[in-house]
């Protein structure tokens, strides 16, 4: 009687690492759209393993460039009065978008390429 209290046990505790490993992918994955995300999947080795999580990384990293890109871009938006920061600040408004998108394909467990910028994630090998 003890060794199948055991094996049950056993097998609960299994089931509840599963649920916390598919549990931790799902938040990185979510959070990969932040800087927060990247940073876990690049210090935890079990991130690093996961399809999932890498798919989503990539598609924040290219994410992450574009909006350096913007950023850089906006600063000699700046220079044109109005015209250039309206233009700025829609391209800022359309980043949030893509972040926006990307954290609920996450949340829903869907591997969808992000809008525009998506294609690009798929060339990066890591």
């Amino acid at each position: 009687m003890a060794k199948k209290a055991k094996a049950k046990a056993t097998k609960k505790a299994a089931k509840s690492q599963a649920s916390d490993d598919a549990g931790n992918a799902k938040a990185c994955a979510i959070l990969s759209y932040l800087l927060i995300g990247l940073i876990w999947y690049l210090v935890d080795a079990n991130m690093k393993k996961n399809s999932f999580v890498k798919y989503h990384v990539k598609q924040g990293l290219v994410l992450l460039i574009t909006s350096i890109i913007i950023w850089i871009i906006g600063m000699a938006l700046f220079i044109i009065p109005f015209l250039g920061w309206l233009i700025y600040y829609i391209l800022q408004l359309l980043i949030l978008v893509l972040v926006i998108l990307g954290i609920i394909n996450a949340a829903m467990d869907k591997q969808k390429e992000l809008p525009v910028i998506g294609t690009f994630a798929s060339k990066l090998n890591f």
